[in-house]
C-alpha cells in the first residue's frame, strides 16, 4: 500500500470515531459561528515571516493572509517555551495555575522539575467551550500537554473538548510519526520518543518533511463534514516542522547549515498551510463566516529563526523568547481600509484571545470560571488600538539554563504599558526597559525610574508567590 493510501486509510479511521458523529451530527449550535482556524507554529521567532521582515524566504501564503487581514506586531505568547504557552492559549490562564512551568518531559524529568504530567481536564479549555455551544472541534499537530515520552496514561486530547484528534509524539489518540533523513540514498529514521510504544490510538508513519501537510489533509477532512452538516468549527493546526532537527525536503535543504534547513521547513509549512488557506478563501461561505489566526508558541532557538529586532530566544524573558507574530485573517470582519492595516499599539497575549473569541462568537464566559486574559475583540478584528489594562506576567521555565547554558538570567518578567521589568525570583537584580523608546532592550533605565520599577518589582513578586511554585521557582535569590 502507497503512502497516499495509507493516509486515506488513516483518514476513513478517523472518521469512523464515535466522537465525530457527534461532531457532525450533534445538536443545532446555540451561536452561528464564526468558524475559527488557529495556526500555533512551534519554535517560529517574530521576525520569520516574510511580512514581518524575513528576507532569506518568502512565505507567501501567510504574506497574503496578512495582507487581506491585519498584522499585530506587540502580540505575546505566555511562556518562552512550549508546553505552558500552548496551556495559555488554549485556557486563557497562565499556565502556572495548572503546574505546566516547562515543557513536558518524561515522568522523573517532570517530577524533579515540579512539573505536572499533564494538563488537568478540568482547566476551562476554549473548545470544550465552543464544543458545548455546537461547535465541531479539531485538533491537528502537536499537543504536549499531556502524553508523551513514558507517561501513557494522560488523557487523551478529545477529553479536553476535542471531537477528533491527530498529533504528534508528544500526544495520545491517532498520531502522525515522523520517518527522518530519507535523502541522499540513506535509510529514514523513525523520530518518535518513545510513542510508537506507548499504545493509546493507531499510528501513521510519514517523511517528515510531509508530516504539516497530513495534519493540513487531516483538518481539510474534518473542516469539510463540518460544512457539510452546516455545523461551525473551531479548528487547531499546530504544525511542529519548525521545531528542531530540520528535516526539509531534498529540494530545499540549501547548504546544509542550520538556518539554511530552518528556511526549507519555513518554506514548505507556508506551501503546506497555504492549500488549507486557500481551501477556505474559495469557498464563499467559508470564506465570510471563518477568522483565521497564526501565531508562534515562543521564540525561536538559538541559531536557528529569527528574533527580528529583539533580544533573546526560546527559553528566555526577553521580547525575543516571548513576544510573536500575529496575523488575524477574516473578510467578513478585515475588509476595506483595515484589509493589510498593521497594528503596532496594541499590547496584548495569548491568553486574551480565549475571551476574545467567545467574545466574538458570542458566548458569555462559563459560570466559575475566571480568565486570567481580558476580552478584546475590537482589537482583532481592527477596529480599536486598544491594549490589555492588567500587567502582564512571565516565569521562566525552571530548566532554562540547560538549553544553550547561559546562566544568570532573569526569573521572572512584567510589561505594564510602556514598561517592561524583569528580575529574579526575590526582586533582585531589576532590569526596566521603556519599549517605546527601546523595543531591543538594549539600555537598563532602572536607576532613572525606581517609583516604576518598586512598583512593577511589587506587582509581579505578590503574581508569582500566589502561584504553585516549581521547583527553580524558590521565593529567595536563586
Amino acid at each position: 500500500m502507497g503512502q497516499n493510501q495509507r493516509m486515506r486509510a488513516f483518514l476513513r479511521f478517523l472518521r469512523s470515531a464515535p466522537a465525530l458523529v457527534m461532531a457532525v451530527c450533534g445538536a443545532a449550535p446555540a451561536t452561528p459561528g464564526p468558524n475559527i482556524l488557529l495556526v500555533f507554529v512551534d519554535d517560529m521567532g517574530w521576525g520569520d515571516f516574510s511580512c514581518f521582515g524575513n528576507r532569506r524566504t518568502t512565505t507567501e501564503h501567510i504574506d497574503r493572509l496578512a495582507a487581506e487581514g491585519l498584522r499585530f506586531e506587540q502580540f505575546y505568547v505566555n511562556s518562552p517555551i512550549c508546553s505552558p504557552s500552548r496551556a495559555a492559549i488554549s485556557t486563557g490562564q497562565y499556565p502556572q495555575r495548572w503546574r505546566i512551568n516547562s515543557y513536558l518531559d518524561n515522568r522523573r524529568r517532570n517530577d524533579d522539575r515540579g512539573v505536572a504530567q499533564w494538563l488537568d481536564p478540568q482547566a476551562p479549555m476554549l473548545a470544550r467551550i465552543l464544543h458545548e455551544a455546537g461547535y465541531a472541534t479539531g485538533h491537528f499537530g502537536k499537543w504536549h500537554l499531556g502524553g508523551q515520552r513514558d507517561v501513557g496514561e494522560a488523557p487523551l486530547i478529545t477529553e479536553y473538548g476535542f471531537d477528533e484528534s491527530l498529533t504528534n509524539f508528544e500526544g495520545l489518540g491517532p498520531r502522525v510519526l515522523p520517518l527522518c533523513d530519507a535523502h541522499d540514498g540513506n535509510p529514514p529514521r523513525p523520530h518518535a520518543l518513545g510513542s510508537d510504544k506507548l499504545g493509546r490510538g493507531p499510528v501513521q508513519w510519514q517523511d517528515r518533511s510531509q508530516v504539516t501537510a497530513s495534519f493540513v489533509t487531516a483538518a481539510l477532512d474534518f473542516i469539510r463534514r463540518a460544512e457539510a452538516a452546516d455545523r461551525p468549527f473551531y479548528v487547531n493546526v499546530w504544525p511542529d516542522d519548525v521545531h528542531s532537527p530540520f528535516f526539509p525536503p531534498a529540494a530545499r535543504r540549501g547548504d546544509g547549515a542550520k538556518r539554511s534547513l530552518y528556511q526549507g521547513v519555513l518554506d514548505t509549512m507556508d506551501e503546506q498551510l497555504g492549500v488549507l488557506f486557500d481551501y477556505i478563501r474559495q469557498r464563499d461561505k467559508l470564506r465570510e463566516n471563518t477568522l483565521i489566526l497564526v501565531c508562534s508558541d515562543n521564540g525561536p532557538e538559538k541559531g536557528a529563526g529569527s528574533a527580528g529586532p529583539f533580544r533573546g530566544c526560546k527559553t528566555m524573558l526577553y521580547e525575543g523568547g516571548v513576544r510573536s507574530p500575529l496575523v488575524v485573517w477574516g473578510p467578513a470582519w478585515i475588509s476595506g481600509e483595515r484589509a493589510g492595516q498593521v497594528n503596532r499599539q496594541s499590547f496584548f497575549a495569548a491568553i486574551d484571545l480565549v475571551p476574545s473569541l467567545l467574545a466574538l462568537v458570542g458566548l458569555a464566559t462559563p459560570h466559575g470560571i475566571s480568565f486570567d486574559g481580558e476580552a478584546l475583540p475590537e482589537v482583532l478584528l481592527g477596529r480599536s488600538a486598544d491594549s490589555r489594562k492588567a500587567p502582564l506576567y512571565f516565569r521562566r521555565p525552571p530548566d532554562r539554563d540547560t538549553f544553550y547554558g547561559i546562566d544568570n538570567l532573569p526569573d521572572l518578567a512584567v510589561r505594564q504599558g510602556r514598561w517592561k521589568l524583569l528580575c529574579e525570583y526575590d526582586g533582585a537584580n531589576a532590569e526596566l526597559y521603556d519599549l517605546e523608546a527601546d523595543p531591543s532592550e538594549t539600555h537598563n533605565v532602572s536607576g532613572e525610574n525606581p517609583d516604576v520599577v518598586n512598583r512593577l518589582q511589587t506587582r509581579l513578586i505578590a503574581w508569582h508567590r500566589g502561584l504553585p511554585p516549581d521547583n527553580g521557582a524558590t521565593f529567595g535569590k536563586n
